[in-house]
Order: C-alpha cells, then structure tokens, then sequence
C-alpha cells in the first residue's frame, strides 16, 4: 500500500478539487484520509455517512470544584492566560482560554482544581456515495492540537487501507507548513503540491519545497490556474526545473473546478475534458511512485 500526500502551501489553489478527483477515479483501489482538520471540506463532495464517530481527546482543562474551592485567588493569580474568572462569588475556568498547563492545579491549597482531558472533535470511518472508504474528523471549535487530530485520522486511514487490501492511501492534506502539514506528509511515499500562478503561490511553494525536502520524500507539482499570471508561471518552471522537481500537470482557469463544487460533485464526474487530464495525473503519479 502506498501513502500519496496533497498539499498546498497556500489555501485556494483547488488541491481538495484535486484530491477529490483522484479519489474518484480510482475509488476501487483508495482509503482516502481527509487530514485538513482545521476546515474539513472533503465530505461536500464525497458525500459520507458520518458512521463510526469516536471522541477525540487531547491536552487537558483545568476544572474548579466549587464544593472544595475556598477563594484564595491563588489560581488566577498565576493563570499566564488569563482563563480564570471571578464572576458571582465563584472563580470559574474558561476553556477556550485555557492552555493546560497546570500551573494552577499546583498551587491551590485545597485540591479544588483536577485536570481533565479536553475533547478536542470527533473522528469518523465513512462510507462516502461512490461506496470506498473516508476517514475524516472535525476539530472542535477553538481546540488545539490539530497536528495530533491529523495522525490519528492517518492511523485510522493506514490501518484500514491495510486492512481492505487496498493499493493506495489518498490524503488531502492541510495548507501550509505547520504542524498539521508536518502530520500529513510523514511516512508518506509521494508528495504532490498544488500550487497557483501568483506570487504568493510561488512563494508558498518554495517553502512547501523546503518542507518536504527535510523527509526525503519524492514529490511532484501541480500548477492550477496556470494562466493567472504567465510572467509568475514561468518563474514557478524556472524553480521546478532548478530543483529538478517534475510538473506533473498543469490546469488553465476553468469554471468546471467551480461548477463541481457548486453542484456537489467533483471534477472528473462534471467535466470529460478535465476527467481526462486527470486521469492521465493519476497515470503520472502511479508510474513515479
């Protein structure tokens, strides 16, 4: 089984329209992984069931018991964050303000504060409409800790593509460089990076580049919207040919990437033209990897 990473290093460059059609054309052969946590969007085209939810924990939250709590202060007086409140004679903790640290479970006198787990969202093992297999997740809102949400939903994804006997693991990844794109890409076989014709998309880029580079992982690019800004297009082959980075394809504007996911469904299933080029990507991808 083989692990193919989408990312981008900047959001809008159509790499979950990407992922999602690659995810259709070989709908047989893939376990697709949504691992863009922070904004989950996979699910409007593939349409899952939401089955199988499990509780995400991660971190922990401070939490004052009245009964004990004898009103010292002492527990607002180190909050560095400012997540203990005095309001109605009671001191209260506001989680989305606090960071876990412990520092107040510490000094508190009476044993009035214990730390519990935080439920940071939900994961879930779907079937989608083309019946394969989606593992996503949803953040809560405010939650930390989206890096450690995107490794168990690729753990998730692993196992069952191992599991199923499927050829390929698909994950659309996160935007960026982060933390939660660090967890996307590790352990993976290939990379693809979809990028964009704007000096903010070459920029991104190069340091989705550099990124990747740091794990030794092949990886190949994808420039949407090639005919934004030609002089940048050319700039991007200029670097890609410099760092002997293959292009494996190239996508003029076209309202079709609109028009699918206006209407719910992805590239390949709206447009003949595009279910082509696509295909012949995948082809690209397999033979690479």
């Amino acid at each position: 089984m083989k692990e193919i990473v989408v990312i981008s290093g900047k959001g809008g460059t159509g790499k979950t329209s990407i992922t999602a059609a690659l995810a259709y054309l070989n709908k047989e052969k893939t376990v697709v992984a949504d691992c863009d946590v922070d904004a989950a969007d996979m699910h409007l085209l593939l349409k899952p069931d939401f089955a199988n939810p499990a509780k995400f924990y991660s971190g922990h939250t401070a939490v004052i018991d009245q009964n004990n709590c004898i009103k010292c202060n002492k527990c607002r007086q180190v909050c560095a964050f400012g997540a203990i409140n005095y309001v109605g004679g009671r001191f209260f903790v506001n989680e989305l303000d606090c960071e876990g640290c412990g520092y107040c479970y510490h000094v508190c006198p009476s044993q009035a504060i214990k730390m519990e787990e935080a439920l940071s969202g939900e994961t879930y093992i779907s079937k989608t409409r083309m019946d394969n297999t989606l593992v996503h997740a949803q953040l809560a809102i405010g939650a930390d800790n989206s890096g450690k949400l995107v490794t168990k939903v690729k753990d998730l994804a692993k196992n069952l593509a191992s599991e199923e006997q499927k050829d390929y693991l698909l994950i659309d990844g996160t935007p960026g460089i982060g933390c939660p794109v660090t967890a996307s890409v590790t352990g993976s076989d290939f990379v693809v990076v979809v990028t964009e014709a704007s000096i903010s998309g070459l920029r991104d880029l190069k340091r989705a580049y550099e990124l990747v580079r740091n794990f030794s992982i092949p990886l190949g690019v994808i420039i949407n919207k090639s005919d934004l800004n030609p002089k940048v297009n050319k700039e991007i082959k200029d670097f890609l040919e410099e760092k002997n980075i293959p292009l494996l394809a190239g996508f003029e504007y076209n309202p079709a990437f609109i028009n699918a996911l206006t209407n719910g469904v992805t590239v390949p299933e709206f447009d003949t033209n595009l279910s082509h080029k696509m295909q012949n990507l995948w082809d690209d991808i397999q033979g690479r990897i």
